[in-house]
């Protein structure tokens, strides 16, 4: 695995297949949408959850220090 820069990554994982990906948390936006590679169901936040990453990924976006929950 190459050594991360600055920008945080968090690893996704699907509720529906337990499919993971390594992303990149987007600095400036909250991602509200993900399509799993695996079994392509949409993934939407929890309730109460700003984005994706705080709902489905080992590193939440406010943990990241680059994004505001909404």
């Amino acid at each position: 695995m190459n050594t991360l820069s600055k920008n945080q990554h968090s690893i996704i994982t699907c509720p529906n297949c337990q499919g993971h990906e390594i992303l990149e948390i987007p600095q400036g936006y909250s991602q509200h949408l993900y399509r799993c590679p695996s079994c392509s169901i949409i993934l939407k936040p929890k309730s109460g959850d700003c984005c994706i990453f705080c709902s489905f990924a080992n590193v939440d976006c406010s943990s990241s220090g680059q994004n505001l929950a909404a």
